[in-house]
């Protein structure tokens, strides 16, 4: 049975979790305004490790206050999606590192986008970039932000990590067993267009926003695509 997605508001706030309302005139004003350029530069950057079977990145060190918002936490450590992690990397704000502490040019990013074999095309990196850029809060869709492992089991993060671009099926169990019955969000999660499911579910800027009682998205995106025979 799929542990529920969501964690109750009682719950302990992670180290994430810290209002933004506290540091009006640091970096994340200008996050939230979608000016990226004046964040190209910064003297605090946070670092990831690349883990190559997961197709994601292990946060190390975190700088800034853009993890309110960012990254998913799984048994206290978070990891950034392909997608999360070169928006990061573009802006400034995440070094990427190897296995042995090497730094990753942009060009490694750009090509694992580029094959697409980690959940995220280069379509939809645009799509979501777009989405950061003008303050809105992102995460894939169905894919809860924190999540409580049973002691003695494994952190299954690959399960966890669905694909952008398919996983329609576990999709939709996902949303059904996490989201409360009656719930208008239910009546679209599992909505088909065109044979596209739901890629993003995207929440509005929020400087209170909490992983661990996030509520249901504003809305989710459908990223639709023309067929081969039109």
């Amino acid at each position: 049975m799929q542990e529920n997605i969501y964690e109750t508001c009682s719950e302990d706030i992670s180290d994430d979790e810290v209002y933004l309302t506290d540091h009006p005139n640091d970096d994340e004003e200008d996050y939230y305004m979608g000016s990226i350029s004046k964040l190209q530069f910064r003297k605090d950057i946070s670092k990831a490790v690349w883990n190559d079977k997961l197709g994601m990145a292990e946060v190390v060190e975190k700088k800034g206050k853009m993890w309110t918002t960012t990254a998913i936490i799984r048994n206290g450590k978070t990891f950034c999606s392909i997608e999360e992690t070169l928006f990061l990397a573009e802006i400034g704000a995440l070094l990427l590192l190897d296995d042995n502490d090497s730094s990753l040019p942009l060009k490694f990013i750009y090509e694992k986008v580029a094959k697409a074999k980690t959940g995220c095309s280069w379509e939809l990196f645009e799509v979501y970039r777009h989405l950061k850029s003008l303050g809105y809060i992102v995460r894939r869709h169905g894919v809860p932000w924190t999540k409580k492992i049973t002691e003695g089991k494994n952190v299954d993060i690959i399960s966890d990590s669905v694909s952008l671009q398919g996983s329609q099926e576990r999709n939709e169990d996902m949303d059904l067993e996490s989201r409360k019955a009656g719930s208008i969000i239910d009546l679209f999660s599992h909505l088909q267009i065109n044979e596209a499911g739901p890629v993003f579910d995207v929440y509005l800027p929020n400087r209170k926003f909490k992983k661990s009682c996030p509520g249901d998205p504003n809305f989710m995106l459908y990223l639709m695509r023309e067929s081969k025979g039109d």
